[in-house]
């Protein structure tokens, strides 16, 4: 009876989750951990993997790891016969992200992938090409990134490999269509995913009011359920659009700054981690600067006045990137730093 009730109650608590309601939740499955105690039974990963989910949407990463990982020591007690542990590892390959360390997120996935082949766990392939995706763009590698897309149906991952190639009308269109389908499915935290990205999209077409307006809506669906990381894992386009946004009463004030706070907190984390780069003699922190303001457009005189650098001084920043890049002119050190993973 005990385990019926348990399978019962973290059923509710995934309702709950794909409902947006994130406190409710969390209360749910530690209901899960206190009925069963001091004994671990496999059952309850589910309950700690619903619990890492919710920690890492509220910014704790490292409970959201002590629970990610309790979860796939659970998994994999059973792991030839049920795939409970790929999920797991996709969780906490995500994770590695949000932490900065990109190769460590590239070969847990490389690992899993192979494992759901393997084992015969295919259905599983998707999840972790979403997750693949997100890696390959933050390496930008788009080329295999829109490839993955091609060779899955992914509607959320092919509207952000449009993005990062700067195509936002194509990006919005396939938002558009899928955002009818979550309608009439009634999936409310797809809802959330799609109104994030289409904001982010009409931002990069020029309409800053519709952007505004849209994220508007993802606001007043998130804050109830306290959601961070969606809004921090955008980066800086979103940390972009929140900073023009301006809340209608004190509470979605305060929610907004709190998402700034932390899209902040995670900016300096990315800059702070190790870039692995394999080039002789590395790109300075500046240098790397320099390097993603040309590959966003900017002229030298832009750049000058957005770092507070006199032209001469971003000229020989230029000159320094194509010599170590080992190039000559603008366009392909932009492509060289997306071959070897700069941008």
């Amino acid at each position: 009876a005990i385990f019926s009730l348990i399978l019962a109650t973290i059923g509710l608590g995934n309702i709950q989750e794909a409902d947006n309601e994130l406190y409710q939740a969390a209360e749910t499955y530690q209901r899960v951990l206190q009925w069963v105690g001091d004994r671990p039974q496999q059952i309850i990963g589910e309950a700690h993997l619903g619990l890492a989910r919710i920690l890492y949407e509220w910014n704790d990463l490292d409970a959201a790891q002590q629970h990610g990982e309790q979860s796939l020591q659970l998994a994999q007690q059973y792991e030839s016969v049920i795939d409970r542990f790929l999920i797991c590892e996709v969780f906490l390959a995500r994770l590695k992200l949000a932490q900065g360390d990109v190769e460590r997120a590239a070969s847990i996935l490389a690992q899993a992938d192979q494992s759901a082949r393997q084992q015969n766990f295919v259905h599983r392939i998707p999840e972790i090409a979403a997750v693949q995706i997100l890696t390959l763009i933050r390496q930008g590698n788009l080329s295999a990134a829109a490839h993955l897309v091609h060779a899955h149906k992914l509607p959320i991952s092919q509207a952000r490999v449009h993005l990062a190639q700067e195509k936002p009308a194509k990006a919005l269109a396939v938002l558009d269509l899928w955002s009818q389908h979550i309608e009439s499915m009634g999936w409310k935290d797809e809802r959330l995913k799609v109104l994030l990205l289409q904001a982010i999209g009409y931002q990069a077409l020029g309409e800053k009011d519709k952007a505004l307006q849209l994220l508007g809506s993802a606001l007043a669906l998130a804050e109830p359920g306290g959601f961070i990381r969606i809004f921090v894992d955008e980066g800086a386009p979103m940390a972009r659009l929140l900073s023009n946004m301006k809340g209608d009463d004190s509470r979605m004030q305060e929610y907004i700054h709190k998402l700034l706070a932390a899209s902040k907190k995670q900016e300096d984390t990315l800059a702070s981690s190790p870039i692995n780069q394999p080039l002789v003699e590395p790109l300075s922190q500046r240098e790397i600067e320099v390097l993603q303001l040309i590959a966003q457009g900017l002229s030298n005189d832009e750049i000058g006045k957005q770092l507070f650098l006199a032209l001469d001084t971003v000229k020989g920043h230029n000159r320094r990137i194509y010599d170590k890049l080992q190039v000559q002119r603008r366009t392909e050190a932009v492509a060289r730093a997306r071959e070897l993973g700069l941008l």
